[in-house]
């Protein structure tokens, strides 16, 4: 009988016998790993929270309690136990299932969220915005909304999070954190804190906390009160009180570590930590990766990997074969980026948490003295990155564009307002495709440009990118950039060389005679402005450029084509607001140039979700079809309405 079938809701749920728990797991299990060796999305980390979600489903009524996910990456079993799993054949894809809470799906869903640190500071929001409401549960209120966060994947050390903890500590009533202890980030996780974590993991034992628990209750922060509740805990809880634990120092109760795949401990825990009423810590220890040996074993390269194939193999076991695709540009910025620390001893990099989604973990192997994991910690690394800088040292700091907005204070305060060069690797900027809306890198250029100095560049395929992290090398001027996105490299153009770059100059890659138009793209939408000239068939007489900078943007470029009566289409995958194209519009206007003969195009100003890229690039209407549209329309005159529901005129 296939049990997971039978359930559309936690009341389904709840209402199965403890010993039926164990195959809703294993089929949960299965049907996760199914569906992404298929089509790719978040594995080890949702195998590793099987049996934990399905015991908070069981213990808790999250249809009325309140549960926030950290990070959100975790968040599948969650959503096959909340009446999604007719979602899951499209997972991360149009339509279909979001890899993340998304409250457009289902009412269990209190966030939309993919960075971490978030779920302590926003449980701690909503268990006080329950108890103004009068909703709050105490154990005067016993029919009052219970708080849970769950947090894991090593984002316990990000800045929010410790911030959250602070204030979570004031609270007066129950308030449960539960920490999803894998041993692992997306990567191996860095720093102290974790250390702490994998000693406490091995020294920590069930007979060591029996035999101390009764002097753990005369230590316990809060006085009376608190020792008071100690006595009215669970014998199992009493005697996993954690002396002396790292969150005891923020005023909450540690309970731990459990073992995060034994249901019935789980559930008992649970069951008291329900009825506790003030904020407590659970600390549960869960293996990455659970029930397949391929990613228990390999958890890193199975935390978000794509297609896979698994075949059994007479005598030799499982074997995994993971879908290979061309050339990425993650991999190529990796290779540069060594290329260039060989050559020049005074670089140094850093990542947060993303040496293998940045391409630079053969890097660190090869440099460890230079190439840094700082953690999921972007604000630190900037800082850290800045300071290095200070000392003379030429830093890259390689993170996802998505995850800089984290550091925007310390790219203003500790590096551009100090005139330092800290350079910034743009990975997985524009349009992501299955990890949708909060993954977008689509405020970079907004964020950047208003930094004096700022130098903001974009590559459109491989060579550029090379041509643009060694021109980054040698500017010193202040903050630069380069963004590139998750995609592969195009060998559309890489017949020719690429030349250097040039601070604030363009590059022509279609020249012609007497041009009807010109298109001024940004990065890799110069390939899907190619794509557009060869649908158009030589119809119009068009010019394409790379335009490289956003700031500075090439004004004698402009001043050429605008003051020849030139139109020209600027194309970008950044947000409209504050992108390339308000970028050319300012410098025009500066320049006393015409803008009504400009015309942008580039994401529009609403939220794109999950599916593919090409599907994105469609729907934001700045794909190759979308821009042969609006060619014709410009040329012809016609409503650029009817040509892309990107493009905007200025007039």
């Amino acid at each position: 009988m296939n049990l997971l079938a039978s359930i559309h809701s936690p009341s389904d749920l709840k209402a199965l016998p403890p010993g039926d728990l164990a195959q809703v797991c294993a089929e949960i299990r299965h049907a996760i790993c199914d569906q992404v060796s298929k089509n790719g999305g978040h594995l080890a980390p949702n195998l590793g929270v099987v049996e934990l979600t399905v015991a908070m489903h069981y213990v808790f009524d999250f249809s009325f309690d309140r549960l926030l996910f950290d990070v959100g990456h975790q968040c599948y079993t969650h959503k096959l136990l909340t009446g999604r799993q007719h979602l899951l054949p499209r997972l991360r894809q149009r339509g279909g299932m979001s890899g993340f809470p998304e409250p457009r799906e289902s009412a269990y869903d209190l966030f939309t969220v993919g960075h971490a640190g978030t779920a302590i500071s926003t449980a701690v929001g909503m268990a006080r915005g329950d108890t103004l409401n009068g909703e709050g549960w105490s154990t005067e209120r016993q029919s009052g909304r219970r708080t849970v966060s769950l947090i894991g994947d090593a984002s316990i050390v990000n800045g929010v999070a410790m911030e959250g903890l602070n204030n979570a500590g004031t609270l007066k009533r129950q308030f449960l954190v539960v920490l999803n202890d894998n041993g692992m980030s997306i990567a191996k996780p860095q720093g102290a804190v974790s250390a702490y974590f994998d000693r406490l993991r091995l020294s920590h034992t069930y007979g060591e906390f029996k035999k101390r628990a009764k002097e753990v209750a005369s230590h316990m922060p809060g006085g009376e009160a608190l020792r008071d509740l100690y006595h009215r805990m669970g014998e199992s809880s009493k005697a996993f009180v954690a002396e002396n634990h790292w969150f005891e120092h923020f005023g909450l109760v540690t309970v731990g570590p459990i073992d995060g795949h034994d249901l019935p401990t789980l559930i008992d825990f649970l069951n008291e930590a329900k009825h506790f009423d003030r904020p407590m810590v659970l600390h549960v220890k869960t293996i990455k990766g659970k029930g397949y040996s391929f990613a228990e074993n390999d958890a890193t390269a199975f935390h978000s990997p794509s297609a896979f194939k698994i075949e059994t193999l007479e005598n030799e076991g499982c074997r995994v074969e993971v879908k290979k695709g061309g050339r990425s540009f993650t991999a190529a910025f990796g290779e540069i980026l060594s290329s260039l620390m060989a050559r020049d001893p005074k670089v140094v990099a850093c990542t947060a948490a993303m040496p293998d989604g940045t391409g630079i973990s053969k890097v660190i192997d090869q440099f460890p003295d230079r190439v840094w994991d700082s953690g999921i910690c972007e604000s630190h690394a900037f800082d850290m990155l800045a300071g290095l800088a200070k000392t003379g040292w030429k830093p890259f700091f390689a993170v996802y564009s998505t995850f800089l907005q984290r550091a925007f204070d310390q790219a203003f305060q500790e590096a551009a307002l100090q005139g330092l060069p800290v350079r910034l690797c743009l990975d997985r900027a524009g349009l992501v495709g299955g990890d949708g809306a909060v993954h977008h890198g689509f405020c970079d250029i907004a964020l950047l440009s208003v930094l004096p100095k700022a130098c903001i560049m974009a590559a459109m395929d491989e060579p550029s990118l090379a041509a643009c992290v060694e021109f980054m090398n040698n500017y010193s001027d202040g903050v630069s950039s380069v963004r590139y996105p998750r995609e592969n490299v195009s060998t559309r153009f890489t017949e020719n060389s690429c030349p250097p770059y040039e601070l604030g100059k363009a590059r022509q890659l279609v020249g012609c005679a007497n041009p009807d138009v010109a298109i001024l793209t940004f990065g890799v939408c110069a390939i899907d402005a190619a794509e557009a000239l060869d649908k158009l068939n030589g119809e119009y007489a068009v010019e394409l450029y790379d335009g490289r900078f956003a700031k500075p943007v090439d004004g004698e470029l402009l001043r050429r084509l605008l003051g020849a009566g030139i139109p020209v289409i600027t194309v970008e995958d950044h947000s409209i607001r504050g992108g390339f194209g308000a970028a050319v519009l300012e410098s025009c206007h500066a320049l006393s140039l015409d803008t009504r003969l400009i015309t942008r195009m580039a994401l529009p100003d609403r939220w794109i979700y999950q599916g593919e890229r090409k599907e994105q690039l469609a729907e934001a209407g700045i794909d190759g079809a979308a821009i042969a549209r609006t060619v014709r329309a410009v040329v012809e005159g016609s409503p650029l309405c009817e040509a892309s529901p990107a493009a905007v005129s200025v007039s």
